[in-house]
């Protein structure tokens, strides 16, 4: 498993590309766009039913998702582990980037940030 050193950012901004460095493969960003719109779906039937149990539906099916394709497909850690709030905002930009069909702008992101950092 590709081991990265605890990184430390000064702000969003620069933890950015780094967060789309950690999710470089299509397959991981697929995995955490389908995790999070499934467990948002999940989550907003429940509720709309009056079952506020099912807001749990968001983080479990999202995180289950999404932590299992950083290590099967990414082959390292979640940057949630050590920046889970930016991590969260990450994960919701990179979501809308390619709900916006703009998913090879975040190749090209992760493919520089990588080439500059191994």
């Amino acid at each position: 498993m590709q081991q990265t050193t605890e990184r430390v950012f000064d702000s969003y901004e620069e933890f950015w590309p780094y967060y789309v460095a950690m999710h470089s493969r299509a397959a991981t960003r697929w995995v955490h766009l389908t995790g999070t719109l499934t467990g948002l779906a999940v989550s907003a039937y429940g509720l709309a039913r009056g079952r506020g149990r099912y807001a749990l539906a968001l983080p479990l099916i999202g995180y289950g998702a999404a932590w299992p394709a950083h290590f099967l497909i990414e082959k390292n850690n979640p940057a949630t582990f050590g920046h889970p709030a930016w991590s969260l905002r990450g994960d919701v930009q990179m979501i809308r980037t390619m709900l916006a069909g703009r998913d090879a702008e975040l190749a090209e992101t992760a493919r520089k940030w990588l080439a500059e950092n191994r």
